[in-house]
């Protein structure tokens, strides 16, 4: 227990569970979670206490499903600070009240209402940023295993358990190669996490690397593995000199709070796409184009912009013998009127002081094309 309790304690201290998005997430999963197995938590009830489905719905799952909208709605407010009323002896100066997570929160459930006396403060710890650990009652032992096992699948716990070699989740390395070649970049380096490996399975934990050099092999080529290199900068602008010191990227991602800072990051590189503070969702939109630039690649897919890629755009233009007249402009002998009607005509320009005689000369003509077309 006091492994786990740590567990917990960690997740917290690495500040995953304050940022506003990631609460809001969570509180959405627990909405599916409910939502999508309904039927099975509902026979855990029953099998519990004989509550009629009908029952259950109403008493439970009814109030927890009000509860998370009611705080998805607020919490975007709930978590500003709020101005504190000031004294003469302060007026100049700032105060006001900011909530902030109590850390690592125990919920004890209740056997007479299983699911709703254990999740609605779980609404709320999520809510408030903690971290969570519960304990179901052990009376109503049927919610307890089906809630045991569902959370854990809808709700972050480190995503790939305790153990993530045995996760179901977590893949491999694609060949024996592969697996060497990633082992090759990880010599020499610096490991702040992970770092195992298992050549039998070809399995590489996920490992993140620091105090990397920027001209070390792992810094070198495309990584297609489990690796995270991190290489310090002073500040943006160094960032973005260190970008585009090198080939352009397929992809560039941007995490950040700082709009000013993502627009400056985004107009100061260039890159196949760009996501902000997220990876690889663009490319499951297929309205965007998917595709690099430079080194990245050529080209771009995805909906419309496969199509495009794939296709040349051929010009065509039928012209119609019955303008013929209108190519007089073209034909020799040449003048000045020429060549006056040719930049009004392709490039809309002409002298103010010739501008009568052109007037003149388009009337002329119109009443040609009137008299050929049999109106006089």
């Amino acid at each position: 227990m006091e492994h786990q309790v740590q567990r917990v304690r960690d997740a917290f201290l690495s500040g995953r569970s304050r940022p506003l998005r990631f609460r809001l997430q969570q509180l959405e999963a627990l909405r599916r979670m409910l939502q999508e197995r309904e039927k099975d938590i509902v026979a855990a009830i029953g099998a519990d206490l004989r509550k009629s489905e009908f029952n259950a719905y109403i008493q439970e799952f009814l109030t927890l499903l009000g509860e998370i909208d009611l705080v998805l709605e607020k919490l975007p407010e709930w978590v500003k600070a709020t101005p504190a009323k000031k004294n003469m002896l302060i007026m100049l100066d700032e105060a006001y009240i900011q909530p902030e997570p109590l850390g690592v929160v125990l919920i004890i459930g209740a056997w007479n209402y299983p699911l709703v006396l254990l999740i609605q403060p779980l609404i709320g710890a999520i809510a408030a940023g903690n971290a969570v650990i519960m304990k179901p009652s052990e009376v109503s032992e049927n919610t307890a295993k089906i809630l045991a096992k569902l959370l854990p699948q809808y709700l972050d716990q480190e995503f790939y358990g305790e153990n993530i070699k045995e996760s179901p989740d977590y893949e491999r390395i694609i060949n024996l190669r592969h697996f060497k070649r990633i082992l090759s970049l990880l010599e020499g380096q610096k490991i702040a996490f992970g770092g195992e490996t298992d050549e039998a399975t070809r399995y590489v934990a996920p490992t993140v690397l620091i105090d990397v050099d920027p001209e070390s092999k792992v810094m070198q080529e495309e990584i297609f593995g489990p690796i995270l290199p991190i290489v310090s900068v002073k500040n943006a602008e160094e960032a973005i000199r260190f970008i585009n010191e090198r080939e352009k990227p397929l992809a560039f991602y941007v995490f950040s709070h700082n709009d000013k800072l993502v627009k400056r990051m985004i107009e100061g590189t260039s890159s196949g796409a760009v996501t902000v503070n997220d990876v690889v969702v663009h490319f499951m939109l297929n309205s965007l184009p998917f595709g690099g630039v430079g080194s990245s690649g050529m080209g771009a897919y995805h909906g419309k912009h496969s199509f495009d890629t794939f296709s040349h755009q051929r010009s065509c233009l039928l012209r119609n013998f019955k303008r013929e007249f209108v190519n007089k402009l073209r034909y020799p002998p040449n003048s000045q009127s020429k060549v006056d009607w040719a930049k009004f005509v392709l490039l809309k320009q002409f002298s103010k002081g010739k501008l009568g005689l052109l007037l003149l000369t388009f009337l002329g003509a119109v009443v040609a094309v009137l008299v050929k077309a049999g109106y006089f």
